[in-house]
């Protein structure tokens, strides 16, 4: 296994907020479980989690689908976010609701279409886990994926005592123990991530339980940054509805997705501001 970064963190949680929604658009059932959201230039990206099509799926940003791009050598059995860089994709294959997983992986995929180079898988696992019984109240599911120079951070969700753990491994393909570098007492569990280096602003989506969802964001997130961080948590007033990823606009502004869910006629596209 190849080393990578450790580092330590310790937070705080400050009150909850509230929010405007500034949009709201349907998404088609193509999508009713989306699980991800990226972009590239004036195009939303996104994808199904578990047991849907190896594809993205390009969205304007009024929520219409654009355009599917079919993964190569990739297969779906649980992805649950995305991020990039300025070369690359990486999509979370780590979803691992019953902790019985052995075959988390990163699909490593070039942003350009025409490019002829391969997609790259990186597997990990995380050292700690020691057994890989069937338990819904696993601590080794992650549903959040963001990128730093270079390494990609993972957050996992703790359903018992509601914080997240997350994890860093290194962009290049391989196999890899993912190494742990902090944990974040959030008070809830952990949906999606995304991150904006220029503005050093991490945000992240979470659930008490399932029923009211939130938009979490830490300031001057910088690896290199060893102090204190402050949470702000934020509840998103959209009624019960599932929501599992995240789009930073800027420090004020965000995108976020909701899946298809019996109090939702369909999936949705909100651009939230604080």
């Amino acid at each position: 296994m190849k080393k990578s970064l450790i580092l330590f963190f310790i937070f705080f949680l400050t009150k909850i907020h509230s929010q405007e929604v500034i949009k709201d658009y349907p998404l088609s059932n193509i999508v009713e479980e989306t699980s991800g959201l990226e972009i590239i230039g004036d195009l939303l990206i996104t994808h199904n989690d578990s047991g849907g099509e190896a594809s993205l799926y390009y969205l304007s940003k009024k929520g219409k689908i654009l355009k599917k791009r079919k993964i190569k050598s990739a297969s779906n059995k649980d992805w649950e976010d995305i991020t990039k860089d300025s070369k690359y994709l990486y999509i979370s294959d780590s979803g691992n609701n019953y902790n019985n997983r052995r075959d988390l992986k990163i699909y490593k995929v070039p942003i350009d279409e025409k490019s002829k180079e391969k997609n790259q898988i990186i597997s990990f696992n995380y050292p700690e886990q020691k057994s890989f019984k069937i338990n819904r109240n696993t601590i080794y599911d992650a549903e959040g994926l963001i990128s730093i120079d270079n390494n990609l951070i993972i957050f996992t969700k703790n359903r018992a005592k509601k914080i997240t753990e997350f994890y860093s491994i290194p962009k290049e393909e391989g196999k890899y123990d993912a190494k742990k570098i902090g944990t974040l007492k959030t008070n809830s569990i952990i949906t999606g991530a995304d991150y904006n280096q220029e503005l050093g602003l991490l945000a992240l989506t979470s659930t008490v339980n399932f029923n009211e969802y939130y938009l979490i964001t830490v300031k001057d997130f910088y690896l290199s940054k060893t102090n204190n961080y402050t949470i702000n948590m934020f509840k998103i007033p959209i009624g019960k509805t599932q929501v599992e990823a995240v789009k930073i606009i800027d420090n004020k502004n965000f995108w976020i997705t909701s899946e298809d869910e019996q109090s939702s006629k369909y999936a949705r596209l909100i651009k939230l501001s604080l």
